[in-house]
C-alpha cells in the first residue's frame, strides 16, 4: 500500500462488525475504528472493541480505537403511525408530555427546551429539513407554525437557528459511556455538543477516573463551540469539524470558510483535527462517490486535516470496504498536489522547548536533504505530534515503547506508529536499532539518508534532544563482524 499521510476513521455498524468486512477495511487503509455511542448497547461495543484489536495484532498493524459520546441531542419523541407529514402554514405543537405524536403534535425527549425559545425562534428539525417557527409558549408546550414542511418521522434531532440551547453537554448516559470507554481502553473520546473548556475538562476528569488513557476530542457542532475555540483547543487534545449539527447553527453557506479556519488554528495550538460529516454519503447505496465528494475529501487533505472521518457510509452503507477504498485513493492524489510551505511555516518561530526545536530542526533538515524517513524515538509521542503539524512531505515513522502512546499516533498526520521493545539504554544503541528496524520493514533502503531524533537520559518524557543525520547501513555495517 503506498504511503499515506491522512488518517482514515470509519465508524462501525452492522455493515462493518464482521471478521471478514472489517478486516478488509483494516487492509484497504482503516486508521481508526470509532464506535458511536448514540447507537448499539454496550455488548456490542464490547465485541466490536475486541474485534478490532484482536485483527489488528493478527496484521501488526495498529489501528486506534475512538469512541463518541452521544452528547445532549434534542429529539422529538415518536408518532403512532412512525411518521407524519407536515405541510407549510399549518400549525404543530411540541408537548414535553405527549406520550404518542400525530399530525397536530408530538413529544420532547428534552423538558426544558419550552423554557429555552422566545416567540419568533426558528427550530431546525431533521438536520435542517424541517422548519418551524415558535408562535408562543404555554407552559410544557411549543406553538409553532410549520415554516418549511415534509416528512417528520420518530426521534429527530431539534436544533434552535442561531443556537443558544442550555443543554449540559454531558448526560447521564455519557457518563455511563464514559466508564465503558475507559473499560474498552479506546483511545479517544469525542465529546459531542461542548461550549466552552469546562466541558471538556470534565469529561477528561471523568475518564482519568475510570482508568481511561484517552485523548480527548472535542466536537465543534454548536455555535458557542466556534466562539470559545480558542478555550475548548487549549483544554482538548484535538478537535472533530462535525459539519452536520454545526451547519444546522450557523448555516451551511458558512461552513467551508469555518472549517479551514478551525483546521488552521487547531495546528497552531498543536492539536488534532478530524474532518466529519457526510464526506462519501452517496456511497451508502453507491459503490463509487460523485464529484462532489472527492473534491470536499480531497479539499480537506489540502487544508491540512490530520484524519477524514466515514459515518453512515461504513456503519451501514452497502459498500463499506469500497468506501475506505474510495478514500484512500482520494488522499493520496491529494497528497501528491500538496505544496510544502515548510519556509512560511517555519518562520520568525520561536522555540520555547528543547523537544520542539529538535523536532523542527528534524523537519527542516530532513526537508532540504531529501532524507528517506524520519525516526522519532519518543516516549509520550510528543516529538511526533511537533513533527506532524508541519506539512513536508516526508514520512514520520514513530517508535515508542508504549501501546498506549502508539495507538494514539494513529491519529498523527504523516506518522507511522511503531512498537518497540526498549532493550537498550545506550543511545548509540537504540538509533542502531530504530536503523534495523526500518531496514527490516523495507521503510528504507542502504545508502538512504534517514533523520533520527532521540532523548537523553533513555525514556524521560519530554526529553529529545538530539538529531542524528545517518546514511543507512553505515553504523551496521561498521558494527558487523569481520569475515
Amino acid at each position: 500500500m503506498p504511503p499515506r499521510h491522512t488518517k482514515i476513521v470509519a465508524t462501525l455498524g452492522p455493515a462493518s462488525s464482521s471478521l471478514e468486512v472489517l478486516g478488509r477495511m483494516i487492509d484497504a487503509g482503516l486508521d481508526v475504528a470509532r464506535l458511536n455511542f448514540s447507537h448499539g448497547s454496550p455488548d456490542e461495543h464490547r465485541a466490536r472493541a475486541r474485534l478490532v484489536r484482536e485483527l489488528a495484532l493478527g496484521r501488526e498493524r495498529p489501528v486506534g480505537l475512538l469512541g463518541d459520546l452521544q452528547g445532549p441531542k434534542i429529539r422529538i419523541g415518536k408518532f403512532a403511525h412512525g411518521k407524519i407529514t407536515l405541510e407549510r402554514g399549518q400549525p404543530f405543537v411540541l408537548d414535553v408530555h405527549c406520550p404518542v405524536g400525530d399530525e397536530t403534535r408530538v413529544g420532547l425527549d428534552y423538558p426544558d427546551l419550552p423554557r429555552d425559545v422566545r416567540p419568533g425562534d426558528v427550530l431546525l428539525l431533521d438536520d435542517g429539513k424541517i422548519r418551524l417557527q415558535v408562535d408562543y409558549v404555554a407552559g410544557d408546550r411549543i406553538h409553532t407554525t410549520v415554516l418549511v414542511g415534509g416528512v417528520l418521522s420518530d426521534h429527530k434531532g431539534i436544533n434552535r437557528q442561531g443556537g443558544g440551547l442550555s443543554a449540559p453537554a454531558l448526560t447521564a448516559k455519557d457518563m455511563e459511556d464514559i466508564r465503558l470507554a475507559a473499560e474498552l481502553d479506546v483511545d479517544f473520546l469525542a465529546v459531542s455538543f461542548p461550549k466552552n473548556a469546562a466541558d471538556i475538562y470534565m469529561a477528561r476528569q471523568l475518564m482519568r477516573a475510570a482508568g481511561g488513557h484517552a485523548l480527548i476530542i472535542a466536537k465543534i457542532e454548536r455555535i458557542e463551540a466556534v466562539q470559545n475555540l480558542e478555550e475548548i483547543l487549549e483544554a482538548s487534545d484535538g478537535i472533530m469539524v462535525a459539519r452536520g449539527d454545526l451547519a444546522v447553527e450557523v448555516g451551511d453557506a458558512a461552513v467551508p470558510a469555518l472549517q479551514k479556519k478551525m483546521l488552521r488554528l487547531a495546528r497552531e495550538h498543536k492539536r488534532l483535527t478530524i474532518t466529519a460529516t457526510q464526506m462519501m454519503e452517496s456511497m451508502i447505496e453507491s459503490p463509487v462517490p460523485t464529484r462532489a465528494e472527492v473534491s470536499d475529501v480531497a479539499n480537506a487533505v489540502l487544508d491540512g486535516t490530520d484524519a477524514v472521518m466515514l459515518s453512515a457510509e461504513t456503519a451501514s452503507g452497502r459498500y463499506p470496504v469500497e468506501t475506505v477504498e474510495a478514500m484512500h485513493r482520494v488522499c493520496l492524489e491529494a497528497e501528491r498536489s500538496q505544496e510544502s510551505s515548510l519556509d512560511r511555516e517555519l518562520l520568525d518561530r520561536v522555540f520555547t522547548r528543547i523537544d520542539e526545536a529538535i523536532a523542527m530542526s528534524a523537519i527542516w533538515t530532513g526537508w532540504h536533504l531529501r532524507v528517506k524517513a524520519i525516526a522519532a524515538m519518543t516516549q509520550t509521542g510528543a516529538t511526533a505530534l511537533w513533527m506532524s503539524r508541519i506539512n513536508c512531505g516526508v514520512p514520520i515513522f514513530a517508535l515508542t515503547p508504549d501501546e498506549h502512546t502508539r495507538n494514539h499516533m494513529t491519529l498523527y498526520r504523516q506518522v507511522t506508529p511503531i512498537l518497540v521493545s526498549q532493550v537498550h539504554q545506550d543511545r548509540d544503541e537504540m538509533l542502531w536499532e530504530a536503523e534495523k528496524i526500518l531496514l527490516e520493514r523495507g521503510i528504507v533502503a542502504y545508502d538512504d539518508l534517514i533523520a533520527l531524533t532521540i532523548g537523553e537520559p533513555i525514556g524521560v518524557p519530554g526529553g529529545t534532544n538530539t538529531l542524528k543525520i545517518v546514511r543507512v547501513g553505515q553504523t551496521l555495517r561498521a558494527a558487523a563482524p569481520p569475515v
